[in-house]
């Protein structure tokens, strides 16, 4: 007979046999532990991320989101002016698309798609910002410590080079970085944004407009236009990164500071945004005609074809119409971009001991 009696975390065995002997212990004790795998690991997980709430890309990460929040909840109204200026929708002067917005939508008008807006640019601006101070802090780091093996010559096939980087800039290279990484996330959200700030008859609001998406295009319809988005969003993203920290630096060194105040940083950001945007704005212009045309069942065949189409309508200052409007937009908006992520990220890092959940 055997007789199984847990006892204080042991299990007791007890045998009784007729032939078994006084002298044999009728007892065996075996110890059981409890099955700690799953808590352990949740403690891990847990450990990790908090570890990474404590660091500094997360807060990055969070200036970044904060700031695009802020910054599109007051510029919501320019937006919905430049996109329909840029797509052709409407009257061709920023006065006259106000009115007309005003006249047949109302103030809210103004704020057409602002809720995917919203919801695009939070990540939109937490994924860009964070990875071009992080992928600038690598090469930056990176070219350091190739420095100190200048002389080393690498051969390859009787050829012989020398592994460093120091040509390459490293704001460059972040800004683009962040571009691309911006881009490839959340190009869904502003293909949804595009469609009801130029078609609200067919895509009235966000709840309608990601169904009606997916019935008439399947999910290949929220990355329309992913290969224009990102050939004009590279150059933007480089010049507008590298314009504004050229002039930082260049600015700090000459006045002998160490940062910027507040109204130097709206001014600069300003700057990179007018020059970024004039040197990209023939992309855009293309990227808006493809999107549009894919709505009207006339999109031309490539980036190209859509540049040649708006000369031969336009001639060549077709390429910069609602450039105005794009100005009028972007120039505040980068300002007080930088202006509310600078502010965030003196606040977040001040307290960089502490996890921010």
């Amino acid at each position: 007979m055997t007789m199984v009696v847990p006892k204080e975390g042991f299990v007791v065995m007890a045998k009784e046999s007729i032939s078994s002997s006084p002298s044999e212990s009728p007892l065996r004790l075996q110890p059981q532990f409890p099955d700690l795998t799953i808590p352990v690991k949740l403690c891990y997980i847990s450990l990790l991320i908090q570890e990474f709430f404590k660091s500094r890309e997360a807060r990055e990460f969070l200036s970044g989101a904060l700031a695009g929040a802020m910054t599109k909840a007051v510029l919501a109204p320019l937006e919905t002016i430049r996109t329909r200026m840029i797509a052709g929708v409407g009257s061709k002067t920023i006065p006259g698309s106000f009115l007309e917005i005003v006249q047949k939508q109302g103030w809210v008008g103004l704020w057409a798609g602002n809720e995917i807006n919203m919801i695009r640019i939070v990540p939109t601006q937490a994924i860009e910002l964070s990875t071009f101070e992080c992928v600038k802090r690598v090469m930056t780091s990176a070219q350091e410590k190739l420095k100190k093996i200048e002389k080393a010559r690498i051969e390859v096939f009787g050829v012989s080079f020398s592994p460093s980087i120091s040509w390459i800039s490293p704001v460059a290279v972040a800004g683009a970085a962040a571009g691309i990484a911006s881009t490839l996330v959340c190009h869904p959200l502003e293909v949804i944004k595009d469609r009801l700030t130029v078609s609200p008859e067919l895509y009235p609001s966000l709840s309608l407009a990601v169904p009606r998406i997916l019935r008439d295009d399947g999910i290949r319809g929220f990355y329309a236009g992913l290969g224009p988005t990102l050939a004009g969003m590279l150059p933007y993203s480089t010049c507008y990164y590298f314009m504004y920290d050229t002039m930082k630096t260049t600015y700090c060194k000459s006045k002998n500071k160490k940062a910027l105040n507040r109204p130097e940083m709206l001014l600069l950001g300003a700057l990179a945004g007018l020059t970024a945007s004039t040197i990209s704005f023939p992309l855009e212009v293309a990227r808006k005609r493809l999107m549009v045309g894919a709505l009207k069942g006339e999109c031309p065949p490539n980036m190209a074809a859509a540049i040649a189409e708006v000369v031969k309508e336009r001639g060549v200052m077709g390429l910069y119409r609602g450039w105005g409007a794009s100005c009028l937009k972007v120039m505040p908006s980068s300002g007080i971009t930088w202006v509310f992520y600078e502010a965030w990220k003196d606040i977040l890092l001040a307290s960089n001991t502490k996890p921010l959940l």
